[in-house]
């Protein structure tokens, strides 16, 4: 999660935006309040609000699409920068007004299609309002002209206009190449897939387009030039994906995430459980994991609990000999540990995405989380067994209970999510607004508070990074689709179902294919883009559909940490301030561990079923 200050700067130096934050700011607190309300009027008063979903779905979907510009302008969408950071200046110049190209263009090519789409969707109507749907997916069609005129405008502002020209030139002669050889794509036939929905986003990557648009950028081509589908169908994926109402909830726990960083509420639960163990030795790495795993159960961002957890505990570990490289290993894959623990952000995507019960997903992150958590407290302690702790001080029960005092109303919140829950008050998409509710309450009369400056800031925040996640899963439901549609997902189906060993063949596979596209492609995307595909292929295998999300989701977060590639390794460098070059040696033990535990949850089904 960006830092809301950091945030704030940028927002004076672009006060035109404005308006546009101002809409985004209001369209987050009108769901979050539209959501608590309807808690309470269904659970207090037994009156349920039916129209109030359908507000929250035009909203939420609005919301997206502003937030998705906000955060194009902020250049905090997704995207790989390992290979551009690596080329020479000058080609590193022509690299990023090459992935400027070719965002807009795909916007551009997407505009029409979106325009028909809002116009064809004039004569249905909302079921509670009776509202057309056009006032719905029209946010689609505006949104997408608003990420023009942002990628233009920071176009304009940041590359030259020679090579803008030059990779324009590229572009078109591509595009119109592209379409003179409709016969020869069409001969290729289910080879179009490689070309397309694989080569040519990697292409994207490795020139640093954000994720969202190289799999807009893959999809489009491949129905545009190889098939008779028209881009329609594009936008209508990009609805579905980013429409339903139990994604409501990303905003919301990105927001919660926002509250917590400015109330102070996990370094409470930090320093209360450094009282406690961090005189011992390892005591310390302990503290660090069961932060993670505490904080990831209440903000359900693994950049925000890092960032939480990092500043409090790094200085005592090293005036104890932890050398950084070691301390910024044990905090990189211990957030991969606690990214299971509720409410993961991931877990609510992929239950979305494959038809899993979320409520299930989150009994049994718990379990799983702790098996990991487990493996990793096992080399921590071993790694510690020279440690020297003679200058540690045991803290006093006075002390202790001090703490225990402050960090209390901290430490209710993820059993608080989770009772909510599973006691049937709120869903899974209701409870988020539950928890923003209580953060805001006790962050105001025990932490400090926020002032509205800070809070507004936040809410603008959240828009972005939401808008930014969601594209994502647009674009990715829409290459999903069309690689669903090739038929593709049938010839894999019959190989992947005749592997050797049966299902544990599938496993082992499915953990490798995780790995690598967590490492490359971040984890959300790896989720969307291929949970659609393989949970068929699980179900077929008998593997219950909890047990395979568990195992996916384990296996892409130990990617998304694996050096050289892995973005999430990258960003606990920057959060522990060392040298990746210096970390790559220290983290791949933790990363053995890890995979330990992964091997461990995919071979006894019942560690992820023992608590549904």
């Amino acid at each position: 999660m960006s830092d809301v200050g950091a945030a704030a700067q940028h927002d004076g130096q672009s006060r035109w935006m404005w308006p546009l934050e101002a809409v985004a700011a209001a369209l987050t607190l009108l769901i979050t309040v539209l959501l608590l309300g309807g808690v309470i009027s269904r659970y207090v008063f037994g009156l349920p609000l039916v129209w109030s979903e359908e507000v929250v779905s035009i909203s939420f979907i609005w919301l997206t699409m502003s937030g998705a510009a906000i955060a194009l302008h902020r250049q905090e969408h997704l995207r790989l920068n390992l290979f551009v950071d690596l080329l020479p200046p000058r080609a590193k110049q022509w690299a990023v007004a090459m992935s400027q190209v070719l965002v807009t263009t795909l916007l551009l090519v997407l505009m029409r299609p979106a325009i028909e789409y809002a116009q064809d969707e004039w004569f249905i109507r909302t079921p509670a309002l009776n509202l057309p749907n056009t006032v719905r997916v029209g946010s689609i069609a505006l949104g997408l002209a608003l990420m023009v005129l942002m990628v233009v405008n920071q176009a304009l502002k940041t590359s030259k206009r020679m090579d803008l020209w030059v990779s324009a030139l590229v572009v078109v002669a591509l595009g119109w190449g592209g379409s003179q050889c409709s016969d020869f794509w069409w001969q290729l036939g289910l080879f179009n897939i490689p070309i397309f929905l694989i080569g040519l986003v990697a292409v994207c990557l490795v020139l640093g387009v954000p994720i969202a648009f190289c799999f807009g950028l893959g999809a489009a081509c491949y129905l545009g030039f190889s098939t008779q589908v028209p881009l329609t169908v594009i936008i209508g994926r990009m609805d579905e994906g980013m429409s339903s109402v139990v994604l409501v909830s990303v905003p919301i726990f990105v927001f919660l995430g926002c509250v917590l960083d400015a109330t102070g509420m996990g370094k409470a639960i930090v320093d209360f459980l450094a009282s406690l163990i961090g005189h011992i030795k390892a005591g310390m790495s302990y503290v660090l994991l069961g932060s993670l795993f505490i904080v990831s159960g209440i903000s359900g961002s693994k950049v925000s609990d890092m960032a939480t957890v990092a500043p409090a505990l790094f200085p005592e570990m090293k005036r104890r000999g932890n050398k950084p490289s070691e301390m910024v290993a044990l905090l990189a894959t211990g957030a991969a540990m606690a990214d299971t623990v509720p409410p993961s952000i991931v877990l609510i995507v992929l239950g979305a995405v494959a038809g899993v019960s979320i409520a299930g997903l989150f009994q049994s992150g718990f379990v799983v989380a702790m098996v990991l958590l487990l493996a990793l407290i096992v080399l921590a302690r071993w790694k510690a067994r020279h440690e020297d702790t003679s200058g540690s001080r045991r803290a006093s029960r006075r002390d202790i209970w001090r703490y225990v005092v402050v960090a209390a109303p901290a430490l209710v919140l993820p059993f608080l999510i989770r009772s909510a829950v599973a006691e049937g008050v709120a869903t899974a998409t209701e409870v988020s607004t539950v928890a923003v509710v209580y953060a805001l309450i006790v962050g105001h009369f025990i932490y400090g508070g926020i002032g509205w400056r800070k809070f507004y800031g936040m809410l603008v925040e959240t828009a972005a990074l939401s808008g930014a996640v969601l594209l994502v899963l647009g674009a990715a439901s829409a290459m999903a689709w069309s690689i669903t549609q090739s038929g593709v997902v049938q010839h894999l189906s019959a190989f992947m179902t005749t592997l050797p060993g049966g299902w544990i063949g599938f496993m082992a596979v499915t953990i490798f294919i995780f790995l690598v596209l967590g490492c490359l492609l971040e984890g959300l995307p790896a989720v969307l883009l291929l949970a659609p595909i393989m949970f068929p292929i699980a179900r077929k295998l008998g593997i219950h559909d909890i047990h395979y999300a568990m195992v996916i989701v384990c296996a892409m977060n130990v990617g998304l940490m694996m050096p050289p590639i892995g973005v999430g390794f990258y960003i606990a460098c920057r959060i522990g301030g060392a040298k990746p070059d210096e970390v790559i040696g220290a983290i791949w033990p933790y990363l053995v561990a890890l995979l330990v535990g992964v091997f461990i949850i995919a071979a006894f089904p019942w560690i992820s079923t023992v608590a549904l």
